[in-house]
């Protein structure tokens, strides 16, 4: 099952799978998320949610008992249901149920909307505890930005002039070891051995948006003033750029297991509500 929606200027198709966006294209027919190629990667815009990253030995504890979670989570795997349509929006929802609360106890509705408006496409993450206890809660994006032709076209531009300090990853864990993602003019030309050592984390950043260029014109903008933290990824010979706005990111080695004390974990009290918002705008 899929759902388009559309104005004048942008067309959106999202899977009831996942709630995932797997087509923006513009009236010009020119498509600008990744087609989904299982040989590199085969999705095209997950969402990451309970957890956004990886859990020391995939486990964590509540309350003194062992749960089990993949890398990011479970919702991207998931039917959403479709709940509001119009032309230009659709809401999907995903409740919890027996099979989510075997490895999240945790009662919670999550809605994925999608709104065009004019050359941006808005999607808004809301978390709703339906509970009677304090919900802990990561949650983030991972849209796949297509890079038509060369790779090495394509650099990032950061809103603001500011020192791009990103944490390694070993095994999949966030470590202590960071680097500095060197600039000219807020500017970064992309190459594939940005990536050798898998993802660029950015904890926090002062830039709350990242603008794609193709030959030094902007292609596409994405803004995150939602997310402290930002992930970016690619495979290597792979055609796309994942921007990734996140709330939250992998343990560390020194993480205990408990999911209220994670680092960068949100809480949510009972019966209430949280959302958050980033857009891509073609340009």
């Amino acid at each position: 099952m899929t759902t388009t929606i559309s104005n004048s200027i942008l067309k959106a198709s999202i899977k009831h799978a996942g709630a995932e966006l797997f087509s923006l294209k513009d009236n010009q027919e020119n498509e600008y998320i990744w087609e989904g190629n299982p040989d590199f990667w085969g999705k095209h815009s997950p969402v990451l949610f309970p957890i956004v990253g990886t859990l020391k030995n995939n486990t964590y504890t509540i309350n003194e008992k062992d749960y089990h979670l993949p890398r990011h989570g479970f919702a991207r795997d998931m039917d959403f249901e479709l709940i509001e349509k119009t032309e230009s929006k659709a809401v999907f929802s995903l409740q919890s149920s027996e099979e989510t609360l075997q490895k999240y106890p945790f009662e919670f509705e999550l809605q994925l909307i999608y709104t065009l408006n004019e050359n941006a496409l808005e999607l808004e993450y809301k978390v709703i505890n339906k509970g009677k206890e304090k919900m802990p809660f990561s949650i983030g994006a991972h849209p796949a930005i297509a890079l038509p032709n060369h790779f090495e076209d394509y650099a990032l531009q950061f809103e603001k002039e500011e020192s791009l300090k990103y944490y390694l990853l070993e095994n999949d864990l966030i470590s202590s070891k960071t680097k500095i993602l060197e600039t000219k003019d807020n500017l970064v030309p992309l190459n594939y051995e940005l990536f050798s050592n898998d993802a660029l984390i950015f904890k926090t950043l002062e830039s709350k948006s990242l603008t794609i260029l193709k030959d030094l014109k902007p292609y596409i903008k994405v803004d995150y003033k939602d997310f402290p933290s930002l992930g970016i990824w690619t495979k290597e010979d792979a055609h796309f750029i994942c921007i990734e706005p996140w709330l939250g990111y992998s343990d560390t080695d020194e993480n205990t297991g408990d999911l209220y004390q994670k680092e960068g974990i949100l809480t949510l009290e009972a019966n209430k509500d949280f959302s958050a918002k980033f857009s891509i705008t073609t340009l």
